[in-house]
């Protein structure tokens, strides 16, 4: 067998979220300018190479903190471990019998890491594509992004939801309806692929020395929900709307429209989540040269929308005085 190479890139949710891990709708988009890269090749025994991020060995006490605050306390491998494992429970409750042979898998990637840009379910998308094709399974693709999330929040304790899994599956941009009696049902959302070319001029800002688990985002808005909390339960159908409003506005071709509602998502969001300056500061960065803007996952990176290329030059100057890195992002392939 040759060897097997797999991608899964980046992803920004473009409007709707935090609503995905509670029954809402969401909009999200693939940021190609970013990926997760898997070898897959046969092998005597299984085997997981880690990449840089997971060698236990520093030249200094600073490159190990510096190691921590932009990775965490774990680099990818028991990203992998976990997919593997599912992926052999889903093959097993399937009654597919896989062959008895080996693999080595190798993986790095170049998202950046703990900025909400889905670095982590990038790689197990990869990693879950790969095993496919060495074991030629063919898993419905509505039902992958279920397998991703639980490898995430099953098999290793990461709060997590659907939407970071279905972009980095589907890629391109997609709106997604996580209706909770349709996911009861069918066990997975409702997901529609939408031509990226109805979106407005679009940049991605983020600032590495930010990165944050998301884990810590989340905060305490899930036992709020939980339990009631009237001003949560109204925020997420209010963050489903945003997204129901920015799917019917850019289909009929009302772009500025999309540039309001993420304003407007961020605003509401800000007003539920104790957020921090820095993280602010990405935002109305954006807002001071007339852009829109808003989180594009949980804090680090933000999305938003701009007019023409001089106002894309004042963000990028703008960014530049921040220390935070610009992106366009490219959505599909060239």
């Amino acid at each position: 067998m040759n060897i097997i190479e797999t991608y899964a890139y980046a992803r920004a949710g473009l409007i709707g979220n935090p609503s995905d891990g509670y029954f809402g709708k969401t909009i999200s988009i693939s940021v190609r300018n970013f990926r997760a890269h898997v070898i897959c090749y046969p092998s005597a025994n299984l085997e997981i190479r880690g990449s840089t991020i997971d060698q236990p060995i520093w030249n200094s006490i600073e490159s190990l903190c510096e190691g921590v605050q932009l990775y965490g306390y774990y680099g990818g491998i028991r990203l992998i471990r976990a997919i593997i494992k599912r992926f052999a429970d889903y093959c097993r409750e399937q009654n597919i019998q896989l062959p008895k042979r080996n693999f080595t898998i190798e993986y790095e990637s170049d998202i950046p890491a703990r900025v909400g840009l889905a670095g982590s379910s990038a790689i197990i998308t990869a990693t879950l594509r790969a095993l496919m094709q060495f074991f030629e399974v063919d898993i419905p693709k509505e039902i992958q992004p279920n397998i991703i999330l639980s490898s995430e929040k099953d098999e290793l304790g990461i709060g997590a939801g659907l939407q970071d899994r279905v972009i980095q599956v589907y890629e391109n941009m997609v709106y997604m309806d996580f209706d909770q009696e349709h996911l009861e049902r069918e066990k997975h959302g409702i997901y529609e692929s939408l031509n990226p070319s109805l979106l407005p001029n679009l940049f991605i800002a983020y600032d590495t020395r930010l990165s944050e688990g998301s884990e810590v985002f989340h905060n305490n808005i899930r036992e709020r929900f939980n339990q009631g909390d009237q001003v949560i339960v109204d925020a997420m159908k209010q963050f489903a709307k945003f997204a129901e409003d920015a799917k019917k506005a850019l289909l009929a071709g009302e772009k500025e429209k999309l540039s309001e509602l993420m304003n407007q998502n961020f605003d509401l969001r800000s007003s539920l989540y104790k957020l921090r300056k820095s993280d602010l500061d990405l935002v109305n960065y954006a807002r001071l040269v007339g852009a829109s803007s808003k989180f594009a996952g949980s804090g680090g990176a933000v999305i938003g929308t701009y007019k023409d290329e001089a106002m894309l030059d004042r963000l990028k100057e703008m960014y530049a005085k921040l220390g935070a890195e610009l992106i366009v992002p490219v959505i599909q392939p060239a």
